[in-house]
């Protein structure tokens, strides 16, 4: 039986190194934009928790009101870049930090809260029956 060697030259070492090279900037990116999306959400939920803290301190003045919006930012690892007053509401703005790509900004978000206003009056409701094709209304009087 004749040896017959085939030259290897390494062309499949190649490929794999850049196929692997290829998966590892995919994961990479991924990666990062999952810690994006994280760091938006957070920030969506700081900015709600804070503008509601500053609301519920309200009657303790602004300053205290901000203060207590900042208190609930640090605890959830954001910035609070603004706290202000909108006549009764507390208008809140924060900013999170993620791994930063040159040129993109970083994940922010604001919030309102404030007193409920007082429903406006309006006709009685209707509601159906068990079915839901009967109108029912409530009695007059």
């Amino acid at each position: 039986m004749a040896d017959s060697q085939v030259p290897d030259r390494g062309a499949a070492t190649i490929w794999t190194a850049m196929a692997v090279a290829a998966l590892t900037v995919v994961a990479t990116l991924a990666m990062w934009l999952g810690a994006t999306v994280m760091a938006r959400h957070r920030a969506e939920s700081a900015a709600d928790l804070g503008a509601l803290a500053a609301a519920s301190h309200a009657s303790e003045g602004p300053v205290r009101a901000c203060e207590r919006a900042r208190w609930v930012a640090d605890r959830m690892r954001v910035t609070l870049r603004t706290c202000r007053w909108q006549q009764l509401d507390a208008l809140v703005e924060v900013e999170a930090s993620t791994p930063a790509i040159a040129g993109l900004p970083r994940p922010s978000a604001h919030a309102r809260a404030g007193p409920a206003a007082e429903p406006a009056r309006s006709a009685p409701a209707i509601s159906t029956d068990n079915l839901g094709s009967t109108p029912i209304r409530p009695p007059h009087g």
